[in-house]
């Protein structure tokens, strides 16, 4: 059992006043028997009231809209939670029948979502290194680790060459990414072997033990395995998700899964700056930012224009 306290800061500056900011939050994390929500309080500036419902995946999600005139916009999330560790597969179950298993679930709502694959031009090198490894020899669990460890050490690591409007095309090209870029190809690697796969968001909290992605917003997968059910398969670390990793928001990719976004009235560009704190029992707190490696004392800031309005526009011409 881990307890941590994460403090995610978001930071919107914009060179002219705007107005009427309608905002989505997805900072509200999951309850189970395995992630306890010992504190959390999220403020917003003008302290507007949040609605919060739950989609269609079962997250929490908030929305506001900060109507009066402002330069600046702060979403400060406090949380305080509990991570209990949780027994990992026994992989004793036949793989034979554990593929018969999880051929049925084209025929359940449950998993569809989890099961569709989006077209991509390069899935026919996808499937070509996926029969090459031969994988359904193996069980379903023994090929999601083997396409983690793939992703892990085909792709590097590398911050700034990719955002959220990269493609899997783009990523599988250049071979290079972040947490949602490995998380994407490896979601698209499963679907493709019949796996049910989901798309992860949250925060990974390591305590100094050099894994990547500590002090941001962290993103994973979660493959569904017969009697067993999500395990969660990390590729940017190329492990199994345990008591290190604190879940936000489950999805098919990263569109679902968003912490914040949002639009407003106004022209003006922004700069979008977001900050993670995590401390730990023993007293130690990491501090990092989302969009370089940068000490946190200088975070680095990245500028938009309306991005989430021009996400829309991307959305009305699929």
């Amino acid at each position: 059992m881990s307890q941590f306290q994460i403090r995610h800061i978001t930071r919107y500056v914009y060179e002219n006043m705007v107005r009427d900011s309608a905002n989505q939050i997805m900072l509200y994390p999951l309850r189970d028997e395995y992630q306890e929500v010992l504190h959390h309080h999220v403020a917003i500036t003008g302290n507007p009231m949040v609605n919060i419902h739950q989609d269609y995946f079962g997250n929490e999600v908030g929305t506001f809209t900060h109507a009066q005139p402002h330069r600046e916009l702060v979403i400060d999330s406090q949380l305080k939670v509990v991570a209990r560790a949780r027994t990992l597969p026994v992989d004793n179950t036949p793989a034979e029948e554990q593929w018969r298993e999880l051929a049925q679930f084209h025929r359940n709502p449950l998993f569809i979502d989890f099961l569709k694959q989006e077209r991509f031009e390069v899935l026919p090198e996808v499937t070509q290194v996926i029969e090459t490894k031969d994988l359904h020899h193996s069980t379903p669990l023994q090929a999601a680790t083997q396409l983690c460890q793939y992703v892990y050490e085909t792709f590097t690591y590398r911050k700034g060459i990719t955002t959220i409007e990269t493609t899997v095309d783009e990523i599988w090209k250049i071979k290079s990414g972040v947490c949602q870029d490995f998380a994407h190809i490896l979601l698209v690697m499963l679907r493709k072997l019949n796996i049910p796969a989901r798309y992860v968001s949250g925060y990974i909290c390591p305590n100094k033990s050099g894994m990547r992605g500590e002090g941001a917003t962290h993103a994973w997968v979660e493959a569904y395995i017969p009697f067993y059910g999500w395990l969660g398969v990390a590729p940017t670390n190329n492990c199994l998700v345990n008591d290190t990793h604190v879940r936000l928001a489950v999805g098919k990719n990263f569109l679902d899964c968003s912490p914040v976004k949002g639009t407003y009235r106004g022209t003006s560009n922004h700069t979008l700056e977001v900050i993670v704190t995590v401390s730990y029992e023993d007293g130690h707190t990491y501090t990092g930012d989302e969009f370089a490696d940068a000490p946190a004392t200088t975070p680095a800031k990245s500028v938009y224009n309306n991005s989430f309005r021009k996400f829309q526009e991307m959305q009305m011409q699929q």
